[in-house]
């Protein structure tokens, strides 16, 4: 398997496409969603036993109205043979939850007593996070045109931001309406898809492959730091994610990033990779709602052996003296430590620097791991 054969499953892409395209960020914190997931909820608690129970009682009494006393007891058979479904469909609701929860409490039972509290930031609604593009503007200028659009926000400071670059979005009109992210002057991206980039250190006039690339986010910052000044090649797989990167660096004005689909680099081409793989996005579920019916185990092995290839495909085309960042959005050890440890394991020449793991309970970010490998 290629890295151009593999589909990333970020968050970050749905968000980008979306205002980029005149949508607006979806909200899961409406009235109707939490009161169905309240709703939901409480039916989950409903013991077993019980449903099972009415499900028989309901049944015999039908069974003796029609063949024994041959007339309807309180009810008619129709009122009964509706009630038998709608029992039964209770029952379906119920098991249908406690698998679902089942499923997520296995996945994040590696973090012991601090599971409740991960699943308790899942329900509620993400945040929304920016930063500074200075290519276009600076932060004080940035902040000064939002107070004019009505943009109420907060300084976001985390030790791998530093000041003055990341900021929450507290309150905003319609993105897609103001002149500010029409111009170009800041990206929609969480803290914690930038401890990667500011791990891999790019430098001005290197030569980098952001792997795994769209919508650009990445791309876009590491051009910042590298002042437009050498080359980013930009790779991601299908074409209409390979229009998000382009659009992205145009409404940026990132000149020095050029974004492809075709995977035939030669070998010790790149000063420095960043493999952006994708995951199972369990650190960042309260953006991907979605997961919580679709992840199941079996994904997270698919997953970890396609890290695997990409790490494995990067190692060759990185330059004698090289540095390779792997990162993930996923809180699995399987995805993360572990794929590491089993690429360092096949590839003597490198060495693990340093790697780190952001949790959204304890970092208040979304969930992220980073590893940094240079070659020894």
């Amino acid at each position: 398997m290629t890295p151009h054969e593999v589909e990333s499953q970020g968050s970050e892409i749905d968000t980008m496409a979306a205002v980029l395209h005149g949508q607006e960020i979806p909200a899961y914190d409406r009235p109707w969603l939490k009161a169905l997931d309240a709703g939901l909820g409480w039916l989950v608690e409903i013991p077993a036993a019980l449903l099972v129970i009415a499900d028989i009682i309901v049944l015999l009494c039908g069974v003796i109205s029609r063949f024994i006393i041959q007339r309807p007891l309180i009810w008619s058979d129709e009122l009964a043979s509706l009630l038998f479904l709608w029992l039964a469909m209770i029952g379906s609701v119920v098991a249908f939850r406690r698998a679902e929860h089942m499923r997520m409490t296995s996945l994040v039972s590696k973090l012991g007593p601090q599971k409740r509290a991960l699943l308790e930031l899942d329900n509620m609604p993400p945040k929304t996070f920016a930063h500074v593009n200075t290519f276009k503007t600076d932060a004080g200028k940035l902040v000064e045109r939002w107070r004019a659009e009505n943009v109420e926000y907060d300084f976001c400071t985390r030790d791998w931001t530093g000041e003055n670059l990341a900021f929450e979005l507290k309150s905003h009109p319609p993105l897609r309406t103001l002149g500010s992210f029409r111009d170009g002057w800041f990206y929609l991206q969480d803290p914690s898809t930038l401890l990667a980039p500011a791990l891999l250190g790019a430098q001005p006039g290197e030569t980098i492959l952001d792997l795994c690339a769209a919508p650009g986010g990445k791309t876009t910052f590491l051009a910042q730091q590298m002042n437009n000044e050498g080359k980013i090649v930009a790779h991601d797989s299908f074409a209409d994610r390979l229009k998000l990167i382009r659009e992205n660096c145009t409404r940026l004005g990132v000149t020095c990033a050029a974004a492809t689909a075709t995977f035939n680099f030669q070998l010790a081409t790149f000063d420095r990779i960043l493999v952006d793989a994708p995951c199972s996005n369990t650190g960042v579920m309260r953006r991907r709602v979605d997961l919580r019916w679709l992840i199941q185990p079996p994904e997270i092995e698919r997953m970890r052996a396609t890290q695997l290839v990409l790490l494995n495909q990067a190692a060759t085309i990185l330059k004698p003296v090289g540095v390779l960042v792997y990162s993930t959005c996923s809180l699995e050890p399987e995805e993360n430590s572990e794929v590491v440890k089993e690429f360092l394991r096949a590839h003597a020449g490198f060495k693990l620097e340093t790697e780190r793991q952001l949790l959204p309970f304890a970092d208040k970010v979304d969930g992220a791991y980073v590893a940094r490998l240079v070659k020894a």
